[in-house]
């Protein structure tokens, strides 16, 4: 089944990038770009067939049976992190408004402090397979895992659907290729990876991808500031007489107008990422808490770094694509400066430049990479949503925890290729949509259905199912109907003329909202199974500080 499959990706993708593969889909055939993508995915299959003999139980399926090291789990953080809207995305903000591009740079790299000090060590000695283990730990089991399943599967959908979009036109202005089968591809690779290789073959992707992309945004780094004497200071006063703004680009508050939303937003970015239960379930994947602090060091140095990069190679992109030589990146020829459309869109900025850097090899290594870079998260967002429907509401939901290994990987393997169908239609139905709104979105429902159980099971003695559930689904639907009714849905997409809520970022209130309604139903509640759960906090503390119970590594 694996053969077929991976015989059947590989000339999907041969004749799928036959088509004329350029920036604007009417260039010569890229021949290295297609080479690139094609020893990529040839030596990613070859790495699942490898993870599918190691694949043999649950364990080994969900959290590659906990025998990750935490330098190499910190790569794999660090791959499923840096995602394309992080390479694409954030580099084409800084090409477009200069320094407040860096504002989501930051944010997302604030977030792992959070995780270092108050959740890793304790993640690992409490969980299991997912972060919901760790909240059902002392609290009902049915209730706690319908509302995190409920919280997982909405972010992880979201998040997947910007993916996706953006795995679609990447590969659609590079290759020439139909949008519809650039999605679909991507779509078909995913579950291959997921569904055979499990966490293992995940894992692997990433770390591969992590080591690519840091290496291919280096060498784009190096090779801008080495036209400017590697003076980081040069490059960003030629970048302030390049762009049409002038100075205006080194100065904050173009991105974000008031302070209401910038708490918000950073609120959603920092708690958000305590909250993804893509990242939350890597803490289970090495055998101690002592791996898991350090592969959150290790995953904060590789990403602060790369977002370091990333202001290099905005401001570069800036400076080289707004010259005479830049023209030909533009529709008709026509200079940014002088009103000019990227070919792509913004997004595509730091594609265009690994193409005036490195010529068409690093364009199609650069290609290559960013396919990597979707690939990669997607597989970590897939493997996370199905756990969620596998382990949290088959096994222990509907089978009482009576259900058996078999029976739970079978599961989760259907859920895989389900998550993955929904996925390539969401992508496609959603192909012309602003997607910003989605990221945002699934951040905002990590920080305020996720984080807040989660914080408050491992800190709070006298959290109760009941106050978790409702303060749960208090926190998701704020958000969720926030967003909705916020300029970025209510008039972007739905067209109104004005706003019912006038703030683009809603995490200040629906975070809020979510712990004074967890903290209110709690301390109400009177009931025999509250006292229970709250005298057994003490127990919980006891293994979330020693470890004693844990599950330890399995040797491969």
């Amino acid at each position: 089944m694996f053969k077929i499959f991976a015989i059947l990706s590989l000339l999907a993708l041969g004749l799928f990038a036959a088509g004329d593969a350029s920036f604007e889909g009417k260039r010569d055939l890229n021949i290295p770009a297609i080479a690139m993508f094609l020893l990529f995915i040839a030596g990613t299959l070859g790495i699942t067939k490898w993870a599918a003999s190691k694949t043999k139980s649950a364990s080994d399926f969900y959290t590659a049976g906990g025998g990750i090291t935490g330098f190499q789990n910190g790569l794999a953080i660090a791959g499923d992190y840096m995602s394309a809207a992080s390479f694409l995305g954030i580099s084409g903000m800084i090409y477009l408004n200069g320094y407040d591009g860096l504002v989501y740079a930051i944010g997302f790299l604030v977030g792992w402090p959070v995780i270092l000090f108050l959740m890793a060590e304790k993640l690992r000695n409490l969980g299991k397979f997912t972060f919901t283990d760790i909240a059902a730990y002392r609290l009902s089991q049915k209730e706690i895992r319908i509302l995190a399943a409920f919280g997982s599967l909405s972010v992880v959908t979201l998040y997947l659907i910007a993916q996706m979009v953006g795995a679609g036109k990447l590969i659609q202005i590079l290759f020439g290729m139909d949008y519809e089968y650039a999605v679909v591809l991507v779509g078909v690779m995913m579950i291959i990876y997921v569904t055979f290789g499990g966490m293992l073959a995940t894992t692997w992707v990433q770390i591969i991808k992590a080591v690519l992309l840091l290496s291919g945004v280096t060498f784009m780094g190096l090779m801008v500031l080495a036209a400017f004497d590697f003076s980081f200071a040069s490059l960003a006063t030629k970048a302030v007489e390049t762009h049409k703004s002038g100075q205006a680009i080194m100065a904050p508050g173009k991105f974000i107008s008031d302070p209401v939303s910038a708490i918000s937003l950073g609120m959603a970015l920092m708690l958000g990422t305590a909250g993804l239960p893509h990242i939350l379930m890597r803490f289970f994947t090495v055998g101690n808490a002592k791996e898991a602090r350090k592969s959150v060091v290790y995953a904060t140095g590789f990403i602060g770094y790369f977002y370091l990069i990333i202001a290099v190679i905005g401001l570069g992109a800036i400076v080289f694509l707004n010259t005479p030589e830049g023209a030909q990146y533009f529709e008709a020829g026509k200079a940014y400066a002088d009103g000019g459309k990227l070919f792509g869109g913004a997004n595509m900025a730091a594609i265009h430049l690994s193409h005036i850097v490195g010529g068409n090899v690093f364009l199609g290594f650069i290609s290559a990479v960013a396919f990597a870079t979707i690939l990669a998260v997607v597989s970590g967002l897939t493997l996370a949503g199905a756990s969620s429907i596998s382990h949290d509401i088959y096994a222990i939901v509907v089978k009482k925890g009576m259900a058996t290994e078999a029976d739970e990987i079978k599961v989760s393997k259907n859920s895989v290729i389900i998550i993955g169908i929904v996925g390539v239609i969401l992508g496609i139905a959603f192909e012309n949509q602003n997607i910003a709104f989605m990221v945002g979105l699934a951040f905002a429902i990590a920080a305020s259905a996720n984080f807040p159980i989660l914080f408050l099971s491992i800190y709070w003695s006298k959290l109760t199912t009941r106050g978790a559930f409702i303060g749960g689904f208090v926190g998701l639907l704020t958000a969720v109907i926030l967003v909705i009714l916020s300029p970025t849905v209510w008039v972007d997409v739905m067209k109104n003329p004005t706003a019912i809520f006038p703030y683009k970022h809603p995490a200040l209130f629906s975070v809020s909202a979510a712990f004074i309604a967890i903290w209110f139903f709690s301390i109400t509640d009177k009931s025999e199974r509250a006292r229970k759960e709250i005298e057994s906090f003490e127990s919980q503390s006891v293994r979330a500080e020693t470890g004693i119970g844990a599950d330890g590594a399995v040797a491969h």
